[in-house]
Parts: structure tokens; C-alpha cells; sequence
């Protein structure tokens, strides 16, 4: 079977270009988060993935869980979904939506994993230079995680920055094993 996401690009892609066009990238990214919040559900999905039921069927228990979000448009691309037998992909495909919609923004989210809170200045410089770096906006994302003992881990898509205590002790202890 083929890869979720390749199932899943042209419908994002087709989602993407929509909203664009029609100014409404925000409108959908809020639908299509929410639906697919509704089609992780575990018991969602198993009614999704139940072959007794009809993909119209299928189709009405997800318009019916999130219709006071869901414009025309909207309905319609759920239904197409449904006819394609890809409700199961919405979660994929609100996240490649997602991608799409960063890079038109030119914005990202980073991860910040610290050992301890964050104040104001140093998100702001951490922010700053990312923006710096990236070239784009940066929203971020601060997890706390007492086992690194002090700095930070910063992830962004594929770009892994590893300025923890832990991770430069694993280091020094790689380096004195060779």
C-alpha cells in the first residue's frame, strides 16, 4: 500500500490552494484541526474503519461531530474524502495542510525542551536568532524536561540544536571512548 502521506498530499494540496485562493487559510487549518482531532479519537476512528459501514455513513458521523465548524466547502471535501474511502488520512493531511500553510507564511514552530522556565528576554532572544537563522517567523513551543540538567534542545522540522548539559556530557563521554 502506498505511503500515508503520498495518499495524502494532493488532497492537502488541493485544500491548501483553496483556502489560499479564497483568503481562508486560517478557516481551514482551525477545520481541518479540528476534524482531524475528531478522526483520531480512538473511537472515532473505529467506526471510520468499520467495513460495515457505507462511506456516506462514515462521511455523516464526522460532519455531525464538528458541523459548527465546517462551511460548505468544507462539507464537500469531507464528503469527497469519504467517496475516496480517505477519512482515516485527515489527520495526515491537516498536518501536510500545516507544512504547506507555514511555508506560504514563512513561519515555523520550534520546540524548546529546557531544564527550567523560560522568562520573557530569553524566549525573545531565543526567537530572535532563530528567526535569524531560519529566515522565517518562529512561534515557540517550551517543554520542560528536569533531565537535562541545564540549556536546551531546540527542534524545528529537521534541524535538531542540542545545547543541553546531558547532550554535551554524551558527547565528552562518546569522545573518550574512541
Amino acid at each position: 500500500m502506498a505511503d500515508k502521506n503520498t495518499l495524502a498530499r494532493p488532497y492537502a494540496k488541493a485544500a491548501f490552494e483553496y483556502a489560499l485562493s479564497e483568503g481562508k487559510l486560517a478557516d481551514w487549518s482551525a477545520m481541518l484541526g479540528l476534524v482531524a482531532e475528531a478522526a483520531g479519537n480512538e473511537e472515532v476512528a473505529q467506526l471510520l474503519s468499520n467495513p460495515s459501514l457505507g462511506s456516506q455513513d462514515k462521511a455523516e458521523i464526522l460532519l455531525e461531530i464538528c458541523k459548527a465548524k465546517i462551511d460548505d466547502k468544507g462539507r464537500n471535501f469531507i464528503l469527497l474524502l469519504s467517496e475516496k474511502d480517505r477519512l482515516p488520512l485527515i489527520p495526515v493531511i491537516a498536518e501536510i495542510y500545516e507544512a504547506f500553510k507555514a511555508e506560504e507564511q514563512k513561519s515555523i514552530e520550534a520546540e524548546v525542551t529546557s531544564a527550567f522556565d523560560l522568562n520573557a528576554e530569553q524566549q525573545k532572544l531565543l526567537v530572535d536568532a532563530l528567526r535569524k537563522r531560519l529566515n522565517r517567523e518562529v512561534t515557540l513551543k517550551v517543554v520542560i524536561d528536569k533531565r537535562l540538567i541545564g540549556g536546551v534542545i531546540i527542534r524545528t522540522g529537521d534541524l535538531v540544536i542540542d545545547g543541553s548539559i546531558r547532550g554535551k556530557l554524551a558527547k565528552l563521554a562518546e569522545s573518550l571512548k574512541s
